[in-house]
């Protein structure tokens, strides 16, 4: 997997490509903590080009957003491929996270 991170109008633009697996999930964890540990607490996770994820990768996303929202931040994904929807709808994380079709609908949030 491979994580291009870009800031825009203050909000830091995560785009995951590849596979979300346990193989590589704590490079999106040490990620995720280290942008927070330097106060970029507004997190958009494109995944537009994420090809898979697996039960680590749904763990690492959560926690992400449980981190996030103890330092008031905002965690939103934008951009779900069709497989990687429905695993979202089967572990009922639709419910959980803020999910936008497009990553312009998703920057409306901050």
């Amino acid at each position: 997997m491979e994580i291009v991170d870009t800031l825009q109008d203050g909000v830091v633009i995560l785009e995951l490509r590849g596979r979300l697996d346990t193989t590589n999930y704590s490079f999106l964890e040490e990620k995720i903590m280290k942008l927070i540990d330097d106060n970029r607490i507004h997190l958009l996770v494109d995944c537009t080009d994420l090809s898979y994820i697996s039960s680590s990768g749904l763990r690492i996303m959560l926690m992400g957003l449980k981190k996030v929202n103890s330092v008031k931040g905002r965690f939103v994904l934008c951009c779900l491929q069709e497989n990687i929807r429905e695993i979202f709808e089967i572990s009922g994380f639709t419910s959980i996270f803020s999910i936008f079709a497009t990553r312009q609908e998703a920057m409306k949030q901050f």
